[in-house]
């Protein structure tokens, strides 16, 4: 072995070996203060005599901080690049714990990369049929919720907010009457105008009245006003419960021994209930309102025959039937938006993705639930 190279500038010995071998014996501090000149002249040693071996003796080392055990990460690393050995001798107890506590071994250690196998078709299904079998079972659960608390509430009417009631009436009824109002309008237009020009064709200018009243009470003012709802509040009863519970409101409401379900959801509930069906003859009076401009300006009839055609056509059945399917709409909507924002976990993405499912969802239920009530009008006439 060679003598040690001394440079009282330098915070460090080299020492090499015969056998090609090189020691580094660093003394002093190896911290944050000379963590960069140091590694950046280690460095060059090595790359200058591309040694066999290097060993770093930390005898006289007295601090180590996590920037001294990077010099001594790299130095590993450049080594095991060039193919050669590493070794690390007599750190003292101090030393040896910082090493232990930052895991340098394990830190110097190249990093592999073990690419994930994509689950077979199988996999995938039996995922997502779990996953749906989970989903329904937390629906079921919290239905059973929000009936207990609307038992709750009728058994004891002073339990509810009426003044979150009364707002959320606000939101949901007022606030969206333009917006049913001019849908249903155009609706009217659009359905006077396309039969009139069959009808015409054989004289039948006045059953427009007929067409346009009987399909908007029954069937298109019903449904249309429950889509209009569900995409104005349905997704946003989703987020705002949505944002509470990631914001951990929710749970503070339970902590203060507060019921969220009824806290949150049947003021939501009674305000949907109240307003979609007052929604709904909104938007059979607007839709006929519609067709009667089509029907004055286009067929030459007159408004007082409309009307009177209108009248003779509609029972007072035809009403309440389209009223009572909103109702059930609205109900449903409700449920379906806090079911979503209760079921939010992690962040902002996931309250888009309880609106967006709040929506997809309420639309979905609407058509299926107007095709149980078309059966059974179909069988109860």
């Amino acid at each position: 072995m060679t003598g040690p190279e001394t440079d009282n500038a330098k915070p460090y010995q080299v020492s090499r070996d015969e056998d090609g071998g090189m020691t580094f014996s660093v003394y002093g501090n190896m911290d944050v203060s000379n963590a960069a000149v140091l590694l950046k002249d280690l460095k060059a040693e090595v790359k200058n005599d591309s040694p066999s071996s290097l060993t770093v003796d930390l005898n006289a080392v007295e601090y180590l901080d996590d920037f001294g055990t990077l010099v001594l990460v790299e130095l590993k690393r450049l080594m095991s690049a060039a193919g050669g050995k590493f070794h690390l001798v007599h750190p003292g107890p101090k030393i040896r714990n910082m090493l232990s506590l930052l895991n340098f071994d394990a830190m110097a250690e190249p990093v592999t990369f073990i690419k994930k196998r994509s689950p077979n078709l199988f996999v995938r299904i039996g995922d997502a049929a779990l996953g749906q079998l989970s989903d329904l079972r937390y629906a079921v659960f919290f239905l059973g919720s929000v009936c207990l608390s609307l038992a709750h509430v009728c058994l004891h009417p002073g339990s509810l907010r009426r003044e979150e009631t009364i707002s959320t009436m606000q939101r949901t009824g007022v606030d969206g009457l333009p917006i049913v109002a001019l849908i249903s309008f155009l609706m009217g237009l659009i359905m006077a105008f396309m039969s009139s020009v069959q009808l015409e064709q054989f004289g039948a200018n006045i059953y427009v009245a007929s067409l346009v009243s009987l399909a908007m009470t029954r069937e298109l003012g019903p449904i249309m006003t429950a889509i209009i709802v569900a995409g104005r509040s349905g997704s946003a009863f989703a987020a705002e419960i949505g944002t509470m519970k990631i914001s951990e409101e929710v749970d503070a409401l339970f902590t203060m021994g507060f019921d969220p379900v009824r806290f949150l959801v049947v003021p939501k509930l009674v305000a949907a209930l109240v307003m979609v069906p007052i929604l709904t003859l909104f938007s059979d009076l607007f839709a006929i309102l519609g067709g009667l401009i089509v029907g004055v300006s286009m067929l030459d009839l007159t408004a007082g025959a409309y009307v009177a055609q209108t009248l003779k056509t509609l029972t007072l059945f035809d009403v309440f039937w389209g009223v009572l399917k909103s109702g059930v709409f609205g109900i449903f909507i409700t449920w379906v938006g806090c079911l979503r924002g209760f079921q939010v976990q992690g962040g902002a993405a996931s309250v888009g993705q309880a609106t967006t499912s709040a929506v997809v969802s309420s639309i979905f239920l609407i058509i299926v639930i107007d095709s149980v009530f078309s059966v059974i009008l179909r069988y109860w006439g």
